[in-house]
C-alpha cells in the first residue's frame, strides 16, 4: 500500500510539472504588400464575387506543416507558425502606411516574428497619384518597415515584386517593374536584410512553363461563363488563379528554407 501511494504521488507530481511546461508560442509570419499577396477569402462573399482570384499569401499557411518547419529550424524557433496576411489590393508602400495598416501590424508584432514585405506594383503607378511613390520614396518606406520591424525584435524579409505576365520575348518572360526590383535589392544590401528576388524567380519559373500554359492556368485570364464572379470572362495578367498563387507561394517558401539564422543579418 505504501509503495502504491508513493507511485501515485510521483505520477501526480509528474502531471503537475508538465502543466507548468509551456508550449512555445506560434511564430507569426506577417505579410504586407499588395493585391498579389492578399487573402481574398477574408472578403465577404468571396466565392461568388471574386473567386478564382487568389493572392499567394492566401495559400501560404499550408506550407508551414510540422515536417516542413524542420527545414526552417535555423529561421523559426517554434513548432508552429501562423501566417497573418495583412496585404491589401491597390496599396503601395506609402498608402499602406498612411491608411494605418502598418500601425496595426506593428501593434501586435512580437520578438522573433517574421515580416515579409512585397510592394512595387502600385508604387510604380504614375497615373494614380494616391498610390504612386517614386524610387527614393519607395526606398525610404522600405527602410522604415525594416527598421521598425527590427526595433520590435522581429525579422524583416524584403521581396521584389512578383512578375506580371508580360513582356514575353522569344519565349522568355521579362520584367515590367522598371527600377523597383533593383531598389529593393539596394535597400536589402544597405541594411543587411535577407532578400527574395521574386521578380527574377517568378519570371524564370513561368518561362519554364511557357506563355500559353501560364496565361491560361496561372493568371486571371478566364473564359466567359466559367465562374460566377466573371460571367463575361476576364483578361488579367497581374493577378493569380489558385494554381499560380500556389506556385509563387512555393517559390517564396523555397527561398526561406535557404536562409541562415535571420539574427545573423
Amino acid at each position: 500500500m505504501k509503495h502504491y501511494k508513493i507511485i501515485t504521488a510521483v505520477i501526480a507530481l509528474g502531471f503537475l510539472l508538465m502543466s507548468f511546461i509551456t508550449k512555445p508560442k506560434p511564430v507569426k509570419v506577417y505579410l504586407i504588400g499588395d493585391s498579389t499577396v492578399a487573402d481574398y477569402t477574408l472578403e465577404e462573399g468571396y466565392m461568388q464575387k471574386r473567386y478564382p482570384l487568389t493572392g499567394w499569401g492566401q495559400v501560404f499557411q499550408p506550407f508551414f506543416q510540422k515536417d516542413s518547419l524542420k527545414k526552417l529550424n535555423r529561421l523559426i524557433k517554434s513548432d508552429s507558425v501562423l501566417v497573418v496576411d495583412k496585404a491589401k489590393g491597390g496599396r503601395s508602400t506609402r498608402s499602406f502606411f498612411e491608411e494605418g495598416r502598418w500601425k496595426e501590424v506593428l501593434g501586435t508584432l512580437q520578438k522573433n516574428d517574421l515580416v515579409l514585405i512585397q510592394f512595387g506594383h502600385n508604387d510604380a503607378a504614375k497615373d494614380k497619384p494616391e498610390r504612386y511613390v517614386d524610387i527614393p520614396g519607395y526606398k525610404d518606406f522600405l527602410k522604415m518597415y525594416v527598421n521598425e520591424t527590427r526595433a520590435k525584435g522581429a525579422f524583416p524579409v524584403l521581396i521584389t515584386p512578383v512578375t506580371r505576365n508580360y513582356p514575353w520575348k522569344y519565349g522568355k518572360l521579362g520584367s515590367a517593374h522598371g527600377e523597383y526590383p533593383q531598389a529593393v535589392k539596394d535597400v536589402a544590401k544597405s541594411l543587411h536584410v535577407p532578400l527574395i528576388d521574386l521578380t527574377t524567380l517568378s519570371a524564370d519559373f513561368f518561362t519554364t512553363r511557357g506563355q500559353e500554359y501560364v496565361s491560361k492556368n496561372y493568371f486571371m485570364n478566364l473564359d466567359s461563363a466559367k465562374y460566377e464572379a466573371y460571367p463575361k470572362g476576364q483578361k488579367d495578367n497581374t493577378h493569380f488563379q489558385p494554381e499560380g498563387a500556389k506556385a509563387i507561394a512555393g517559390l517564396v517558401f523555397g527561398e526561406l528554407k535557404k536562409f541562415k539564422n535571420l539574427s545573423d543579418f
